[in-house]
């Protein structure tokens, strides 16, 4: 008797845990749907990289080919080059970013006053606007004939106009400014909002010991930082080998002189497509890209828990 009792007992406590957390559960939901949708359905789709697309025959109707779609992204000419572009502008994506983002928090840390909001926001802004927005104000500055630079910058100097859209050398600087003006904004919200979740007392010890401000932050801000950036860090490195679309299609405008420096995995395959029109090697691409960034969160989070347990993300 004492038995169904507990069990009653403990089956009316799980409802009312359970009913505590209905709104929660509701609140989720969308999103849960959201990553079901986009990231569950489409996983038995990864047997067209193995597959000899057939519309007739289907998915799963159609002929093997092996591994004979990964060929393309391998034994092109080009393989070297894409490969290259795609890991060191990511690299330099997540160091620059890194810096530039915590920098930002900090000085926005340090502001008060209702002008601390309008700059948060200014900040944000370009994360939020279309790539074909960022392309069409990146070419308001490099026109040949009509751009900020030239006409305003280079012909007062005395200096002869730059066709930027031909001159693959400044390509690489130009990347990196646009996408660390684009992206910044994201990631320095999320260290401004650790930062303000410090607590205030380690500060303010550190004001009667004579601490500069310098010392605070490499003493207190950017050590209790360390979890934040490197689970940030993690999460880029997931995704070294995909590249942001827009930056490196449509900032560029599509220029073949460019190619050398902007052309990556990503736009390869796209052009690819458009040419070959061939779905099975854009799948085989997919699964490469996520394949390796798995291995390399799994490598990258094994590093770190052998350097620093407490900060690693499992």
């Amino acid at each position: 008797m004492k038995s169904k009792e507990n069990d009653t007992q403990t089956k009316s406590m799980t409802w009312k845990r359970f009913k505590r957390f209905i709104p929660l559960y509701l609140m989720a939901l969308p999103g849960l749907i959201y990553v079901f949708i986009n990231n569950y359905m489409p996983l038995p789709g990864l047997v067209l990289a193995f597959k000899n697309f057939n519309v007739k025959k289907g998915i799963y109707g159609s002929d093997w080919a092996g591994l004979k779609n990964f060929e393309y992204l391998f034994k092109t000419q080009d393989a070297y080059i894409i490969t290259r572009n795609t890991i060191a502008y990511n690299v330099t994506f997540i160091i620059v970013n890194t810096v530039a983002a915590i920098a930002v928090a900090i000085i926005l840390a340090e502001l008060s006053g209702r002008l601390k909001k309008l700059y948060q926001s200014a900040i944000l802004l370009p994360f939020l606007i279309s790539a074909v927005i960022v392309s069409y104000l990146v070419f308001a500055f490099l026109s040949t004939e009509n751009g900020f630079i030239n006409n305003t910058i280079l012909e007062p100097l005395g200096m002869e106009n730059i066709s930027w859209y031909t001159e693959k050398k400044y390509w690489p600087f130009i990347l990196v400014f646009v996408n660390t003006w684009k992206t910044v904004g994201y990631s320095c919200i999320i260290y401004l909002a650790t930062i303000i979740g410090f607590d205030r007392g380690y500060y303010e010890a550190s004001i009667i010991d004579g601490a500069s401000k310098w010392q605070q932050i490499t003493k207190i801000t950017i050590p209790m930082l360390k979890p934040t950036i490197i689970m940030l860090t993690l999460l880029a490195i997931g995704r070294i080998f995909y590249s942001d679309f827009g930056l490196f299609y449509q900032v560029p405008q599509n220029s073949g002189p460019l190619f050398p420096v902007t052309n990556t995995i990503d736009t390869y395959v796209y052009r690819g497509l458009l040419e070959l029109g061939n779905v099975t090697m854009s799948a085989a691409a997919g699964l490469y890209q996520s394949f390796v960034g798995f291995v390399l969160v799994l490598s990258a989070n094994l590093l770190v828990r052998k350097v620093d347990p407490d900060s690693a993300l499992f």
